[in-house]
């Protein structure tokens, strides 16, 4: 069992949150709740990593992320 960090982004227009997995770049998904969210994101990461494994390419270690805010003026 892997475990990846995941980014959801609540999506305001539409609703759901898009996911994003930071140590897999290009992969994408959604989900019309947080949890339909996550569980698309499982399934596409096994996906991913199925893909991956069959190629006989490596399988990416997840990402120790750091997230700070900055503060910008606006004119």
């Amino acid at each position: 069992m892997k475990r990846y960090t995941v980014v959801l982004i609540p999506e305001a227009e539409e609703g759901g949150y898009s996911v994003t997995v930071p140590a897999l770049p290009g992969l994408f998904t959604q989900g019309e709740s947080r949890d339909d969210a996550l569980e698309a994101a499982r399934e596409a990461i096994a996906f991913h990593l199925e893909c991956l494994a069959g190629e006989g390419a490596p399988i990416p270690e997840d990402e120790a992320l750091v997230y700070e805010h900055v503060e910008v003026a606006v004119a």
